[in-house]
């Protein structure tokens, strides 16, 4: 294996995200002498605003049969928990095609099981990463409440819940205002049921939490530059990265992480894989006295309430608007308003505001394997709203797959040529 410096490395990993950093992390503790190529930086997209949780209890897929019915009624609002913007809805049109293929019951049924044991593994290889990395005072073991507003809405949910339960995930339900006001007081009494997921963690920071682990990369000799990945080509010994501004770099392998842009890269090796951008909303609220005891979900409304070092985050929804059009922060100020009204005590003045690419494919599950066109590029994208999450199983997969071991769980589901 190479020593770290300016030589051929054994590894590229594209993409400074969480999870390219996570695989980059492991594979140095490995002894590969790792390249990290991003286009703006450690942590510069998904990774640095997210809501910084480690929602392990979260295997359903979003698309489901539950979605189809309420889709149409959703995308009437342009401000609502899923979105498509009239200019975007033609080129979405394959994906969306995929998408309501997915929600077929034996496809649901099957993604899971698939999601379950992606999961496990995460949460397992969680905390040994965690000490690793020395960042195990960043996690936090506050949970999850899902708030319904109806007894409908929440008998609704049911079937999913009993889906988590076959998986031997643990909740509870809870029923009244004043039940609901043990776990979170200050919710407004709409909320007539809730569920408790104990095991849905959370980090104090995502941003911060990502940048140690590119630190602790850097410390060790590995090299993240500051580079565009515009093409990938196979080599008899490795494999070589075409960067934008015209450099070329190689090496034995390369993990492709690269979040949203993940499959313009796999178009250079001859690979369609349907990759769509969530664009994600949110607002962090300076820290105020309001007591947020653990993360909030709003189901109905596509959106989460988590505290963090740096205040309290408000975000979420689903905007299928591609990588190019501009933010539209209507979306982050109407859930602010929804939040406060949810809240009546929480203070949403003097918040930042932020928008996210979300890679998402649309069966909800990542591709994590090799490329079909080189054994020498290995795919590791397409997380949604999970990329923190499953961040610590993905590197411990990726790791697994550079060196030819057995993977710790069955990988057919996440191949790359399942569409």
């Amino acid at each position: 294996m190479n020593t770290a410096g300016d030589g051929r490395p054994d590894i590229i990993v594209i993409g400074a995200g969480i999870v390219g950093l996570s695989s980059a992390f492991s594979l140095q503790q490995k002894g590969n002498s790792v390249l990290i190529l991003d286009r703006k930086g450690p942590a510069a997209e998904a990774s640095r605003g997210n809501a910084g949780a480690f929602a392990f209890s979260e295997i359903i897929p979003l698309a489901t049969p539950g979605i189809m019915r309420k889709a149409p009624r959703w995308l009437l609002d342009p401000l609502g928990p899923l979105s498509i913007p009239p200019r975007y809805a033609f080129k979405l049109l394959p994906w969306m095609v995929r998408f309501w293929r997915a929600c077929r019951p034996e496809r649901v049924e099957s993604g899971i099981y698939a999601q379950s044991d992606l999961m496990n593994l995460s949460k397992h290889a969680l905390l040994p990463f965690l000490r690793k990395t020395g960042t195990g005072s960043m996690l936090r073991r506050d949970g999850n409440l899902q708030l319904y507003e109806s007894r409908s809405e929440f008998e609704e949910s049911l079937p999913y819940w009993n889906a988590r339960e076959r998986c031997d995930i643990p909740f509870e339900h809870i029923h009244g205002s004043y039940a609901i006001s043990q776990y979170q007081p200050g919710l407004d009494k709409r909320f007539v049921s809730a569920t408790f997921s104990p095991e849905w963690y959370s980090i104090s920071d995502p941003l911060e939490y990502a940048l140690t682990i590119a630190d602790i990369i850097d410390n060790r000799g590995g090299r993240i530059e500051t580079a565009e990945a515009v093409a990938i080509e196979p080599q008899s010994n490795g494999a070589s990265v075409k960067c934008a501004d015209g450099r070329q770099f190689s090496a034995d392998k390369v993990i492709v992480c690269a979040g949203a842009w993940s499959h313009k890269l796999a178009e250079t090796l001859g690979e369609r894989i349907p990759l769509e951008t969530e664009r994600g909303y949110n607002t962090t609220l300076p820290d105020s006295r309001f007591e947020l005891r653990t993360q909030l979900t709003f189901g109905a409304h596509g959106f989460v309430i988590s505290k963090l070092n740096s205040g309290i985050r408000v975000g979420g929804a689903v905007e299928l608007g591609g990588l190019t059009a501009p933010p539209n922060f209507k979306r982050a100020e109407a859930l602010l308003a929804k939040a406060k009204s949810f809240l009546p005590d929480l203070q949403t003045e003097g918040g930042t505001q932020w928008m996210g690419f979300r890679p998402s494919l649309p069966d909800t599950l990542p591709v994590i394997g090799p490329s079909t066109k080189s054994d020498n590029v290995i795919y590791a994208f397409g997380h949604g709203h999970l990329g923190l999450t499953q961040s610590a199983g993905t590197a411990m997969l990726v790791s697994q797959l550079v060196d030819n071991e057995d993977a710790s769980i069955d990988l057919r589901p996440f191949r790359a040529d399942r569409f």
